[in-house]
């Protein structure tokens, strides 16, 4: 009788959920593929025809006018905002320093939130010796660290002296920009009244650390070439990646400035901005260097605040970009649908679920069937498009879809907790650089446990990790596919990140 009710649970009501869930997957599936392939015809499209920004854009190189010297130069603020960065604030100051622009038309502001007396004591003297060859350089600090990064960047532009630029140039604290930075970047502001950001790409100084950050390389790679430069071509529009770019004063003033409501303040001037009309270009021939978490646990907090900031901005700013009259209607789909819905909210929960959760759990359900297109034929072309972004790294495409498939899990939690405004909605993570390795610090600081075996398990990954291996396992004794062999490398990956043997 049990057994009875049991088998009509199952074909009434458990495998009707399973293959409900199959089909929203496959829809999803189909969303971010087409998604994926618009943006690559577009990259497509500027390779091949060469539309490059200075043939959109006019660009002139400044010179300086004999009679007035620099005076024709526009004055330039640089920006970089600092929290103990012992190891690299001598590298983002001495880089902005060097920038090649003329003294009196540059001002260079260190923002440093330290609380370690020491180093802001060797920041200082970082700051005077500058100053004492001839750089206009200002140490602003102040009394709390309220609304963290977004709050110091907020707090400098209340100084008087910032009013007198036009142009914002930011750097976090581990980003190294060439001195012609400001030169190759600024004239197409100065040239281009509807420009309100000019946004250039990361260089990765330690990219070859260990596989982790070889892995980071290959997605970053993709995220600036598909996202960014297809926004940019084709809507004039992507998400400021919060350093590495030069805004228009007047764009960021008119938008309302800086705001701390998010863990991505970056991303939300750019929202606002892009909602009253200003564009935005994407130099991807302009690299300035910076640093890739090399430790586990500093990636898993990036990664946190990277999937739960915008989801919660996606929260908050919805019916506010719905209501905007200042771009057109398709302007306002594309941000609402591309930029967030599809790119930063469902591809999270889509390949966490479907990959780690519905595949594996199928291997249960005969009656389901999964067509080989969705689980073969769209994953490889979307591995390929993300490939080719990194083509040094090609031989290392499958630990990638292994690796960002255990990402998922991590970012799938975070959009959770950004889109129900959970209770780490806020947690911001500041990473001290290590040169070449990073550390990462939560605030509000946690006690760390002392058990240094019990410190490196990752209860998530290796649950995950265990149940994917039984699937695996009962597939390869029952099932009459080859899905066992997936299973179990995605069962190894999610294993090896639970005992904590990757990154440095």
């Amino acid at each position: 009788m049990e057994t009875m009710w049991l088998r009509q649970t199952r074909s009434l009501l458990i495998v009707p959920i399973f293959k409900c869930l199959v089909a929203i997957c496959l829809v999803i599936s189909l969303l971010v593929f087409v998604e994926s392939v618009y943006m690559n015809i577009v990259v497509v499209y500027v390779k091949l025809f060469k539309r490059k920004p200075e043939k959109i854009y006019k660009w002139e190189a400044m010179q300086e006018d004999i009679e007035q010297g620099g005076l024709n130069f526009p004055m330039v603020l640089v920006q970089i905002p600092m929290y103990n960065e012992r190891e690299v604030f001598q590298l983002s100051i001495g880089a902005a320093c060097r920038l090649i622009w003329p003294l009196d038309r540059l001002i260079v502001q260190v923002l440093d939130d330290s609380t370690d007396p020491t180093i802001m004591e060797m920041v200082s003297m970082e700051c005077a010796k500058w100053a004492s060859k001839g750089i206009n350089i200002k140490c602003e600090r102040r009394d709390n660290r309220n609304g963290y990064k977004a709050g110091a960047l907020k707090q400098g532009m209340r100084h008087s002296y910032v009013k007198q630029c036009n142009y914002i140039a930011i750097f976090d604290a581990d980003f190294q920009p060439e001195p012609d930075y400001l030169q190759r970047t600024v004239p197409f502001l100065i040239h281009n009244l509807e420009l309100g950001l000019v946004q250039a790409r990361w260089k990765f100084v330690n990219a070859n650390k260990c596989l982790m950050t070889r892995m980071q390389e290959m997605s970053l790679n993709y995220h600036f070439m598909a996202e960014q430069e297809s926004g940019s071509t084709r809507h004039a529009f992507f998400g400021f990646n919060g350093t590495a770019g030069v805004w228009r004063l007047a764009a960021m003033e008119e938008a309302g400035g800086w705001k701390d409501r998010t863990t991505v303040e970056d991303m939300d001037l750019a929202v606002r901005v892009g909602l009253h009309g200003w564009k935005f270009v994407f130099l991807n021939d302009i690299t300035v260097k910076s640093e890739l978490p090399s430790q586990f646990k500093a990636f898993r907090f990036q990664q946190h605040r990277w999937s739960c900031g915008p989801a919660n901005l996606f929260r908050k700013m919805t019916m506010e970009i719905i209501h905007n009259k200042r771009v057109k209607i398709w302007k306002k789909l594309y941000v609402i649908y591309s930029f967030f819905f599809v790119r930063k909210i469902i591809v999270h929960f889509f390949t966490f679920f479907f990959y780690c959760v519905i595949l594996p759990t199928s291997v249960f359900f005969n009656e389901v069937n999964i067509p080989t297109w969705s689980t073969i034929y769209l994953p490889f072309m979307i591995t390929l498009f993300n490939a080719i972004a990194t083509p040094r790294s090609f031989y290392l495409v499958v630990f990638w879809v292994l690796f960002e498939n255990v990402m998922a899990m991590h970012r799938t939690k975070g959009t959770f907790i950004g889109l129900l405004e959970g209770g780490r909605v806020n947690e911001w993570v500041v990473t001290e650089k290590l040169g070449d390795a990073l550390e990462t610090k939560l605030l509000p600081q946690v006690k760390k446990t002392r058990n240094r075996i019990l410190e490196r398990v990752n209860s998530k990954e290796m649950m995950v990790g265990i149940y994917i291996l039984c699937c695996a396992c009962y597939d390869f004794a029952f099932g009459n596919t080859l899905l066992y062999v997936y299973l179990s490398m995605q069962a190894l990956a999610f294993i090896i990140c639970g005992v904590g043997f990757v990154g440095t």
